[in-house]
């Protein structure tokens, strides 16, 4: 039997874990996220898919005191996760197969992710968002407003964005609604979702 070649989960972020470490800029992407935060009750659970090594979503929100699930394939970014936030529960796996989605969270984020996805999965991940959250829950995910396919700079693998519309027609089919969008520092593209709360809330 011939040997086979392990995939890779990570979507090309394993081999690259150190070069993505040194590159990512602490600076771009918590403010968003604290803003965001806001909206949500107090040490309310958050899943943050993708989280890479806590730096700097994961550590922003855990820093404003909630309670931070975190998720990513490359077993390099989340050993650095799991050293520098020991007490976040956490999980090697490909997003789309995590069992954290087996409980339900108040609140989901997904930064610099969704469009290093292929299409199908982007859309399987949204699909089992929209099951994961609770009545009146939200989810913040970042991808471009236009659709667009492009190479990514750190691995050189497709990237894809669905564009707003076609992300906006997912959500609604999944029951979820676009509430706003926003642009950081570093011009990444915010969703901001929520799940309606039930008639009787």
């Amino acid at each position: 039997m011939a040997n086979t070649i392990p995939q890779d989960k990570s979507n090309g972020y394993e081999p690259i874990a150190a070069t993505f470490m040194r590159a990512r800029n602490p600076r771009i992407g918590p403010a968003t996220a604290r803003q965001w935060s806001k909206s949500l009750p107090p040490g309310t659970a958050i899943l943050d898919l993708g989280c890479g090594y806590g730096v700097p979503i994961s550590q922003a929100l855990i820093d404003e005191g909630f309670a931070v699930y975190g998720v990513d394939a490359s077993p390099s970014l989340l050993d650095a996760f799991r050293e520098r936030v020991p007490n976040a529960r956490s999980e090697c796996a490909a997003v789309e197969e995590s069992d954290f989605f087996r409980r339900t969270f108040d609140a989901i984020v997904a930064w610099g992710l969704m469009f290093l996805l292929p299409a199908e999965t982007q859309t399987t991940v949204i699909k089992k968002v929209a099951r994961a959250l609770n009545s009146g829950g939200r989810f913040l995910f970042t991808s471009l407003a236009k659709p667009l396919t492009w190479s990514d700079a750190l691995t050189g693998r497709t990237s894809i964005s669905l564009g707003r519309e076609r992300y906006e027609e997912i959500l609604r089919a999944e029951g979820l609604r676009l509430e706003g969008d926003a642009v950081d520092e570093g011009d990444n593209y915010y969703y901001f979702v929520r799940k309606p709360p039930t008639v009787a809330e």
